[in-house]
């Protein structure tokens, strides 16, 4: 007689709550940790690459190291190129309002080199009473709702992204001293990257636009010339229907393919204190629809 082999219950995401037509949802009632089990973890993949950024709240058992390694179970955690990592970690970028800590331009993480982050996990310790939300965009969705002409233009381009870029010029209200040590820290050393500005998604094959603060100009193009078709690009993607916006909680987790969106965080809490902390892990260099790679013009030694 055969013996009855027992098998564990799969355990399935049955509360995923899609936040808008286009992008983001939050997964409720699940305790994020480096345990999960592979079927739950790989079910966690594929709600990314659907809803673009997916939200979980209450995870305040999450430490510095517990996001790490959860992070981890995403892919390969990396560092960022020129910031120092948080005290007592490994990988984490800490984003503190009291230092200047206020991503509020749109922006895809770290596009100044060429294979930049696949994914970012962002984790809200400290968060003010009133204010400091998150916006995404979906820039997959900007992309196919392109005119024909549009994406026939936007296949032949390819574009330089750097981290030297014109700070107080985005932030013109940031002190002298800000500024100086924005130079000294975030361009310490200066990276530029080439890359087209449609790319194809290494595992869903969709095509999505690469642009945001880090865009310098378009390749064989004027600064004038690609400051206009910046714009007309950039305010397709950030269209009121492509986003999504998160209200945090102290404790909340925010994960999005950052090869599929940008963000920017909302600068609207004044001295309040806010303060997030992110891992950033590894990516793949984008490859666009002839099969062309993007290109690291410096350092050269990447």
């Amino acid at each position: 007689m055969a013996a009855i082999i027992s098998e564990k219950p799969m355990t399935t995401l049955t509360d995923i709550v899609p936040l808008t037509g286009r992008i983001g949802a939050h997964i409720r009632n699940i305790k994020l940790s480096s345990t999960l089990d592979f079927e739950l973890l790989n079910q966690i993949k594929n709600a990314l690459l659907e809803h673009k950024v997916i939200f979980f709240r209450d995870q305040t058992h999450l430490t510095d190291q517990e996001q790490e390694d959860f992070a981890a179970l995403l892919g390969q955690p990396i560092s960022h190129p020129t910031v120092p990592v948080a005290a007592d970690s490994n990988y984490i970028f800490e984003l503190d309002s009291r230092h200047g800590g206020r991503a509020d331009v749109w922006h895809t993480d770290v596009t100044f080199v060429t294979n930049y982050p696949k994914i970012s996990v962002l984790r809200a310790v400290t968060i003010p009473p009133r204010g400091g939300d998150t916006t995404w965009a979906n820039t997959e969705a900007a992309y196919e709702e392109l005119p024909e002409a549009l994406k026939l233009l936007a296949h032949q381009l390819r574009a330089i992204h750097t981290n030297d870029f014109d700070y107080g010029g985005f932030r013109p209200e940031a002190s002298d001293d800000l500024i100086k040590q924005h130079q000294k820290v975030f361009a310490s050393t200066i990276y530029q990257a080439e890359h087209p500005l449609v790319r194809v998604h290494p595992e869903t094959g969709r095509k999505s636009l690469i642009l945001g603060q880090f865009f310098k100009r378009f390749v064989g193009l004027t600064s004038k010339e690609s400051n206009k078709l910046f714009e007309i690009f950039q305010d397709r993607i950030t269209k009121p229907e492509n986003t999504v916006r998160w209200t945090w909680q102290t404790g909340d987790i925010a994960i999005w393919d950052n090869r599929a969106t940008q963000h920017l965080a909302v600068n609207d809490y004044g001295d309040a204190i806010r303060v997030m902390r992110r891992v950033t892990l590894a990516g793949d260099v984008p490859v666009d629809i002839f099969g062309n790679s993007s290109q690291q013009l410096t350092p050269e030694s990447l």
